[in-house]
């Protein structure tokens, strides 16, 4: 099943069902909102389905993705990991850091959730000496997790999946980082992909709570990275099972992979500019390539093999706020 939500003048914009090949789209009937939908799930899914069936079978309007809003316009909570460990390890071997002492626990934090960003809108940002950044990601939607929940159960919590591009101004973030009190003017909002999908739409290129696809970043219209999210060292079944270690999840929580990487990075490329600078300074002995300046714009996208679309492309521009 394939959902988006498109704006309606209310923050939370209507639930669309959206047909296999993304070129048309309905209302859903079940659930208004997909945060209503979420929150009853085992309610609404089936009726959902129904109408995703009917939609590939005909029918509905043209579903044109420039127009479509984040799938989740804003959440109740975003959580986002730091599972490739390919870019970790860079990024401490380049800026001399001491190891994080994780002991045996996924690194994840709390950011900014009450806006996610429309997949084609552009990005107002304050400077662009602030070191502005796309990161690309895959993340969940979750509906709701019981406090404890192991990963072996935390699987079937995971509903829809979602591409993710988690913005960073890089040139904060060291100072926000040494209060050890996490970000605030280093996150702004991030964007989301106009499309959710069911795990199920991904077939075999879903194993082991890991999307088995490359994420094609491209940068002013040239291939930045194509890295695939299967090298994930904690699963989002692991991740949704350490959010809730000690705390309910909410209906609605995005939990994010982290900027997704590999460890052939010099070949298949990178999804952030930072992992690209990390390696020209152990190559060159210093950064070369600079971070985006307004105008710039980014496209992530993630397909299936044969083509078939799923997530739909986040294409941004980034301006002056």
């Amino acid at each position: 099943m394939k959902l988006a939500t498109l704006a309606n003048g209310t923050p939370d914009g209507r639930l669309h069902i959206v047909s296999r090949d993304h070129s048309r789209c309905a209302p859903a009937q079940a659930a208004q909102t997909l945060q209503q939908a979420l929150e009853d799930w085992q309610g609404t899914a089936p009726a959902l389905t129904a109408e995703y069936a009917a939609l590939n079978a005909g029918g509905g309007q043209p579903f044109d993705p420039a127009t479509a809003l984040a799938p989740l316009p804003r959440a109740w909570q975003w959580l986002d990991g730091s599972a490739f460990d390919s870019h970790g390890d860079l990024m401490q071997r380049v800026f001399k850091m001491d190891p994080v002492d994780t002991q045996g626990r996924p690194l994840m934090y709390q950011g900014l959730s009450h806006r996610f960003l429309a997949p084609c809108a552009d990005v107002p940002l304050p400077s662009d000496q602030d070191g502005i950044d796309f990161e690309g990601e895959f993340g969940i939607l979750t509906d709701a997790v019981p406090m404890g929940t192991p990963p072996a159960e935390a699987r079937r919590h995971i509903r829809l999946l979602v591409q993710i591009n988690d913005w960073s101004l890089r040139r904060i973030a060291p100072a926000e980082m040494k209060t050890g009190f996490g970000w605030i003017h280093a996150k702004p909002a991030c964007s989301m992909a106009p499309v959710a999908v069911t795990p199920d739409e991904l077939g075999d290129h879903w194993r082991d709570a890991r999307i088995d696809l490359p994420l094609r970043v491209d940068w002013n219209g040239a291939r930045f990275g194509a890295a695939n999210g299967s090298a994930m060292s904690a699963g989002f079944d692991d991740l949704v099972a350490h959010a809730a270690y000690s705390r309910d999840l909410v209906a609605g929580t995005v939990i994010g992979s982290g900027t997704v990487s590999n460890e052939n990075y010099r070949e298949v490329g990178s999804s952030c500019i930072a992992e690209r600078r990390g390696i020209e300074m152990e190559d060159h002995g210093e950064p070369r390539t600079p971070f985006m300046a307004f105008g710039d714009r980014v496209r992530m996208q993630a397909d299936l093999p044969d083509g078939t679309p799923l997530f739909g492309a986040i294409d941004q521009r980034v301006v002056k706020g």
